[in-house]
């Protein structure tokens, strides 16, 4: 058996999505499970262990329409025995369309669309987070087959990938005899990230109260933001913003080295929950914490405006973030350290 699932858009989607990869291998150990995402995210599933094959779009294909279809087109010629269209949009549909013999061609109900498609799934209203949601794709698989549900995701990086970056962060003057932190400070979309003044304070009380070494990561284009947040910092030993990633799956080698994950919700989060590293999320009023926070524990925590005032909403969207206090992050980052660093 043949199984191609079908996962665009960013980091986060394809990091909670890919748990659709590890109920089919497990339903299916024989198939042969092959997925698609775009090309800054593909290194994520080397080694996955429930992934044959990834297969990533570059820009140039997600740029020029001619080369996306020949991309297709290359693919499909696999003939998949199933094919799972996660984002079910016009251009994703290429893949049903150009195999239009595989016996499940499963996507999303939505208006004018799918007409490629042998199975369309509503979009579910008692899902309990994104994960479950995914999940619910496999429904037509289910009423044939049993399905063994899996509703981890992870991300496997090797040993020699993880010695690989411990000598780089050591090389940067981290200590590992020491608690190492990393703050997600920015994000992809600027009304999801938390007020640069009290993830300051954020970051001084945490120092002044566990003296951890925190970590300021960025991509290339962050670089000089992050370098201007480090200044407002001063010149403390305890932060680092020198330590740069070449590529998503350095960031992940990076995370995998450190004891706690804090700061802004977004790809790098789900990151760090994948490689189960304790971590704790701020989520903004335009998030929400029910649907993105998805398996959450004591290990993996998150705030969101509406769990300080339910109403949050009646808010401006600065009013919002407001609620959430510094002082409130702290104790939840100082909780997961007394639980799961303490005794390092």
């Amino acid at each position: 058996m043949k199984i191609l699932i079908i996962r665009f858009k960013q980091i986060g989607d394809a990091v909670l999505s890919s748990v659709i990869c590890n109920t089919l291998k497990k339903s299916f150990p024989d198939a042969e499970i092959d997925y698609v995402v775009y090309e800054h995210i593909a290194p994520l599933f080397k080694n996955h262990p429930y992934i044959d094959n990834v297969i990533s779009i570059t820009k140039e294909e997600q740029k020029n329409f001619f080369k996306y279809i020949i991309k297709v087109w290359k693919v499909t010629r696999k003939k998949y025995d199933i094919i799972i269209d996660i984002m079910s949009t016009p251009k994703s549909e290429f893949f049903t369309l150009f195999s239009l013999k595989s016996k499940y061609r499963i996507g999303r109900r939505k208006m004018y669309r799918g007409f490629t498609y042998t199975h369309k799934i509503s979009e579910p209203i008692d899902s309990k987070d994104k994960v479950d949601k995914f999940l619910k794709m496999l429904d037509p698989l289910a009423e044939n087959y049993k399905i063994l549900y899996d509703n981890n995701y992870v991300i496997q990086i090797e040993e020699k990938e993880k010695e690989y970056m411990r000598k780089k962060m050591e090389e940067s003057g981290i200590n590992f005899s020491n608690p190492i932190f990393i703050c997600a400070i920015n994000s992809r979309r600027p009304e999801k990230v938390y007020p640069l003044n009290k993830m300051e304070c954020v970051i001084k009380k945490v120092i002044e109260e566990l003296n951890p070494q925190i970590i300021l990561f960025y991509s290339p284009s962050e670089k000089e933001f992050a370098k201007n947040f480090h200044s407002r910092l001063g010149d403390s030993k305890n932060i680092f913003s020198n330590i740069e990633t070449a590529s998503i799956r350095e960031l992940a080698m990076l995370i995998s080295n450190c004891d706690i994950f804090f700061g802004n919700e977004g790809g790098p989060r789900h990151i760090a929950q994948s490689l189960d590293i304790p971590s704790f999320a701020i989520f903004s009023s335009k998030s929400s914490k029910k649907e993105w926070l998805a398996n959450p524990s004591k290990k993996h925590q998150g705030v969101e405006p509406r769990d300080i005032y339910p109403e949050c909403h009646l808010l401006s969207y600065k009013d919002c973030y407001s609620l959430i206090k510094p002082d409130y992050v702290v104790d939840k980052i100082k909780e997961l350290y007394l639980q799961y660093c303490r005794n390092m």
